[in-house]
């Protein structure tokens, strides 16, 4: 397992690393690194033929899972299908859920829980264009 990293921190922002994702294994959370207050986002690894150890659910949280590379198996409550690198899989609360690696290589992913039905405003309805100078 990584250790997540802190590697800059201002009032406005937090920039932490699980270091690289090719060759990463186990899980991390990364929370309270970056001092999050509406998600929680956690890296994870499953060698081939390795499932997590268990099935879940959330009162109040969904998942987001973002499959970066590998390809499995996702269940939800009786229904199981099919999932690959690109897969994007929303899972709603008070459902269980588990995941296989069947491929040849590791399955990495990247799961973002936040509180269902708390998003407002997103993209261009939430965002504000600025005036402002590059410093980079």
């Amino acid at each position: 397992m990584s250790d997540v990293k802190v590697l800059n921190k201002g009032e406005k922002f937090a920039h932490a690393s699980v270091g690289s994702l090719c060759g990463f294994e186990g899980k991390q959370f990364v929370k309270d690194a970056t001092g999050a207050t509406s998600c929680e986002i956690s890296f994870g690894t499953l060698p081939t033929g390795a499932a997590v150890p268990f099935f879940h659910n959330h009162k109040e949280n969904e998942e987001n899972y973002i499959i970066l590379s590998g390809a499995g198996k996702f269940q939800v409550d009786d229904e199981v299908f099919d999932i690959a690198g690109g897969s994007v899989v929303r899972v709603a609360t008070n459902c269980d859920r588990n995941l296989k690696c069947t491929s040849d290589e590791p399955m990495t992913y990247v799961c973002i829980q936040a509180k269902e039905g708390s998003l407002g405003g997103y993209t261009m309805t939430d965002a504000e264009i600025t005036e402002r100078e590059n410093k980079f």
